[in-house]
């Protein structure tokens, strides 16, 4: 059976074609699967910038808008809370010994922490880390970002490349504890999936209703 091409991941959203981006199969649940169907990068920032990169530029007209979604980290967040990406930052990036400001990629014009200029109505927004490494424990210390994951930097910045603006939403699925396995971070999955859902549905009606919009 040949795969489903990019253009099948586009969906309209009242006058809005949206790409929606997720990393794994295991974050896509049976509430999601009835109203999306994502493109599923893989785990990571590589992964995730070649996936976004590649389905944007096969697609025959770039969509309005790139939408996240996900799980996350957090120390501090609620628990199977969803927040929407208000900045997200590489955290991996450390180029300081020639000179330039933790978290800033050299010769790239972009800051160390970049905002996220469209939001969501009634959700609150923290801001993301993005890193190739699992966050726990004692790793959080160094970390200043209200949550971490793995890819929402790599496909702001394939969104960037092609001039898409972002949005993303993440439900929090570990953190108040040590990760000690897998089903540490899949137990609340479920949780995340129905919430995320609610939230969709939510982002149509305020689409339909005029509440979200690019314009401005």
């Amino acid at each position: 059976m040949t795969p489903p091409g990019p253009a099948s991941t586009v969906a309209e959203i009242g006058d809005l074609a949206v790409l929606f981006v997720m990393a794994t199969q295991q974050e896509y649940g049976p509430h999601l699967r009835r109203l999306i169907a994502p493109l599923i990068t893989g785990v990571g920032p590589v992964e995730a910038a070649v996936a976004t990169g590649a389905a944007l530029a096969a697609l025959p007209r770039l969509p309005d808008l790139v939408f996240s979604l996900g799980s996350a980290g957090s120390r501090t967040l609620e628990h199977a809370g969803i927040y929407q990406i208000a900045s997200v930052c590489y955290r991996d990036m450390d180029a300081s010994p020639l000179g330039f400001a933790k978290g800033t990629t050299p010769f790239l014009d972009e800051p160390a922490v970049v905002p996220i200029r469209h939001r969501l109505p009634d959700i609150p927004a923290a801001s993301i880390a993005t890193g190739a490494a699992i966050v726990t424990g004692a790793a959080y210390d160094g970390i200043a970002a209200d949550m971490v994951d793995m890819e929402s930097y790599a496909v702001y910045r394939a969104a960037r490349r092609f001039g898409v603006p972002l949005i993303g939403l993440r439900g929090i699925s570990d953190g108040r504890g040590d990760l000690a396995g897998l089903h540490d971070w899949t137990e609340y999955l479920h949780v995340i999936d129905e919430k995320l859902a609610a939230a969709l549905e939510a982002f149509r009606d305020h689409v339909a209703a005029g509440r979200f919009g690019l314009a401005g």
